[in-house]
Order: structure tokens, then sequence, then C-alpha cells
């Protein structure tokens, strides 16, 4: 009997649903894309840092956990390597440079990471092959540079520093790709340490007799689960420098957090409307219909198979409204350019969507007690 009354009243109303169902498709693509806007950012800023092979991340004190400003040269990096407990460390130096090609395709901008062959800290090539030699001019790149200007394993590259107030140009044979690996919203590119000691972004040209200076120190320890105590033992035998775990490490990257509360409080505010929206359509449709609740309540139908029926109602129509939803969002993702710092994960999208299916009942909770309200004497205007 309710799923009867439901489903005739959507059926012979059809159009008026259909628009109302259309609305909550646009707020459903509207949720899932600022969800996967933020992973999409979140992930621009942090990939790196969060698939890092090291269990401890070392800064040098004072910089408030910026790669950017920390320096930590060979000597002190030397120290950590030899502190009980330390597995295996692996310097990592970050710079900027910008692929250049010889045709009219528009430069890219990456982040030149410099790594030790082997050591924590260098990206595994799941394509190809991994770095070995600690002077060569190879390269392995990420994905994401390969989906934006499809350069191939084998392929040289020209990339473009700053020393000084000069621009330079050097020559990198790809060797390998591997997975998404960005860094503060640039893709990733490794080379070398020595190598990148030699051509990477600077004040002034490199002064080869100086002492190599890194920006961070990625640290495996014998015992992953003893994190917080080897932290204090390597702050209190080295000196100098800051340890963390990964996940602070790349929290602590500029803009952060302030970009994902942004963006967590557009999607709470989106589902806000959506239940305001939802429960003011069921609402105005309850009003319409007094009468003929109250027809149905004269003839002896029951509170509770009324009730059901409007929750079916909504239900049905937020279901169809969320489906057409998310069939448009992965319709212009498939669209999307290569670039766009978008990202759609299954058990994101699935809390999404099982957001959205929520809010339809909860908003319509007012139209359901309406429902109830209803005299039927007064209804019919006796």
């Amino acid at each position: 009997m309710s799923f009867y009354l439901a489903f005739k009243e959507i059926w012979r109303n059809r159009g008026r649903f259909l628009l109302f169902s259309l609305v909550i498709a646009l707020i459903t693509v509207l949720v899932l894309f600022i969800a996967g806007l933020a992973q999409g950012l979140a992930a621009a800023n942090k990939e790196y840092l969060e698939k890092l092979n090291a269990d401890l991340i070392v800064f040098q004190e004072k910089t408030e956990l910026s790669t950017t400003a920390s320096r930590i040269g060979t000597a002190k990096f030397n120290d950590i390597r030899r502190v009980p407990g330390v597995k295996d460390a692996g310097p990592i130096g970050f710079s900027n440079a910008t692929i250049v090609f010889a045709g009219v395709q528009k430069p890219l901008d990456v982040s030149l990471t410099g790594v030790e062959p082997g050591k924590p800290g260098a990206a595994p090539a799941f394509a190809g092959e991994d770095l070995r030699s600690n002077r060569g001019y190879n390269t392995v790149i990420d994905r994401n540079v390969v989906e934006q200007t499809g350069i191939k394993i084998g392929d040289r590259i020209t990339i473009k520093t700053i020393q000084g107030t000069e621009d330079k140009f050097h020559e990198l044979k790809v060797i390998g790709i591997t997975d998404g690996r960005q860094y503060f919203f640039q893709p990733s590119i490794f080379i070398p340490l020595d190598t990148w000691d030699k051509i990477r972004s600077q004040p002034e040209v490199n002064d080869l007799a100086s002492e190599l200076v890194v920006n961070v120190v990625a640290v495996q320890i014998d015992n992953p689960t003893d994190q917080q105590t080897m932290s204090l033992q390597i702050e209190r035998l080295v000196g100098g420098v800051e340890v963390v775990d990964r996940r602070t490490a790349y929290e602590a990257t500029p803009g952060y957090q302030a970009q994902q509360s942004t963006l967590n409080t557009q999607q709470g505010f989106t589902l806000l409307i959506g239940i305001l929206v939802i429960g003011g359509f069921f609402q105005i449709q309850t009003l319409q219909k007094v009468p003929q609740i109250g027809m149905l309540k004269a003839v002896g139908t029951p509170n509770r198979s009324l009730a059901i029926a409007v929750v079916l109602q909504i239900i049905l129509v937020t279901i169809f409204g969320v489906l057409l939803g998310s069939l448009g969002t992965l319709a212009l993702s498939l669209g999307l350019p290569a670039g766009i710092p978008i990202i759609f994960l299954g058990n994101n999208i699935a809390l999404a969507i099982f957001t959205l299916l929520l809010i339809g009942p909860i908003g319509g909770l007012v139209s359901v007690r309406l429902a109830l309200k209803v005299e039927p004497l007064r209804a019919l205007g006796m």
C-alpha cells in the first residue's frame, strides 16, 4: 500500500519530480567535485612525502618543518646515519626546474628532487629501471610528467634551472617511470644527489669544493613502532635537528591545513543546503496535497502507511537524483585535461554518496510530520 501510494504520485507528477531529481543531481555533482578537489589538492601537496619509504623525516631545527628552509650538511647527515637504531638514511634535496621542449609544446614546471640511489627517498621505478649511479645524468620521472608531456623511457629531456642570474640547460636521460610523486603542486623528477647539487637552481654558481647540503633526511629505523623514542634519540645525539613522522611532515607544508579546512567547510555547507532544499520541496508537496491526505485518513488509512509512503517517495527521488549526479560526475571527470588536481578515490566517493543518500530522509522529516498532523475533517473543509 505505502509503495503503491509513493510510486503512483511520482508517476502522475513525473515532470515535477524529474526536475527536482535534477536539482539533487546538481548538488551531488558539486559535493563529489569538492571531495575530489580536496583529495587532488592534498595529493599535489603531499604525495611524495606520503609515499616516502621511510619512518621518520629529519629537518633542520627551528625551520617550522619547511623543506625549503631546512638545511642539513654532509657531516650532520653522517651523524644521523650512525645513531643506534637507525637502519638506513637517505638525503633528499628539493629544487625547482622546468622541462623545455624544442617545438611549440608548453614547458612544464617540475620538482627537481635529488636522492641517493638505493637509499630512503629514492622513488622506485615501476617501468624501466631505478637510479643506480651517483653521478649520472639519468632521471626517474613520475607518471604525472608522462600524462602531461608524453615523455617515454629512453627519451632525453632538457631541463632549465637558474644559477645566479643565468638560465642553465641540462640534458637528462629518462630511465624509469614511477607512480604519482607530486610535491608542492608540481610533478617530480628524481636525479642522483651529486648531479642535483651541480644543476639545481641556486643564487650563485655552485662551488664544487663546498659541503653538500640537502633539505631533509629520510630515516628508516630498526623498530618502526618506536618512532617517538627514536625521534627523541636522534634529536639528542645529533643536535640542531627536528625529527617527525611522515604525516606530521606533510601536514606542516604551507597551506595544507587551511586548504583542507576550507574545502571541508564548503562540502559541509553544500550538504546543509541539500538538506534545506530537499526539506523545503517535500514540505511544499505535502502542503499541496493536504486534502488527499485527509481523504486517505477518512477512509481508514493508518498514519504508519502514510509516513512510510512519504519516506519511500523521498528515498526514491533522492536515489534517482544521486545516481544521475554520480553518472554526470563520472562523465565530466573523463573529459578533464591532465594536470587538473581532482582525484576520485573509492572510499571518499562512497562516503560522499552515502551522506547524500542520508540527507534526503533527514530533509524530508518535516514533511512526514506535516502528513501525520493532518486532521481529516479539517482537510476536507468540514
